[in-house]
């Protein structure tokens, strides 16, 4: 007997907030998530940067899922696209396993509240997150969302220097540095 969410999903229903009733209703179904990409810089930035989709990492198969967020009332778009007849945000579920570069993400934070659950990348990661779009597909906007997240948290300049050497992106990791502290 699964539970139900007790907070209704409507037009006003904030990012955060929808973020946080799809985590808690996979969760309920035993679907682990993880929220990553633009999303968490909304949250992190306090809406200072506007998704308008909501990415997890799961290994759940489309079937799990499917059947975990139709009890919520989404329904199946166009392969892991998910939407909401109250929502303007889609929720998707792009592939695994859940890595920055090459770098696998096992660190992670959550946010417990009587209201529900959420698990997201750690202020750090998406700030390497949003790195690595402006490393490998020169994203000016996701450097932009980078130093917005750095900004507005403490996040770890020596783990992100150690993977940018990594990932050979010294030279842009410099230009990252630079525009932080201008």
């Amino acid at each position: 007997n699964r539970k139900t969410i007790m907070k209704k999903i409507s037009k006003s229903t904030s990012l955060k907030d929808l973020a946080m009733i799809v985590c808690t209703c996979l969760k309920q179904d035993q679907i682990d998530a993880v929220l990553t990409g633009g999303a968490v810089v909304s949250i992190y930035s306090e809406n200072k940067y506007q998704s308008d989709d909501l990415d997890f990492i799961t290994f759940a198969s489309k079937k799990e899922i499917s059947n975990s967020l139709d009890r919520i009332g989404f329904k199946e778009t166009k392969g892991r696209y998910y939407i909401h007849s109250e929502s303007d945000f889609i929720v998707e579920f792009p592939s695994g396993p859940l890595s920055i570069g090459n770098k696998p993400v096992k660190k992670f934070n959550e946010i417990i509240l009587k209201e529900g659950y959420l698990k997201l990348l750690t202020p750090t990661h998406c700030v390497m997150d949003r790195l690595a779009a402006y490393y490998f597909w020169n994203d000016m906007q996701s450097l932009d969302q980078a130093i917005l997240v750095s900004k507005h948290h403490e996040i770890d300049l020596d783990e992100i220097e150690t993977w940018s050497i990594d990932e050979d992106m010294l030279k842009r990791f410099v230009n990252f540095k630079l525009k932080l502290n201008s």
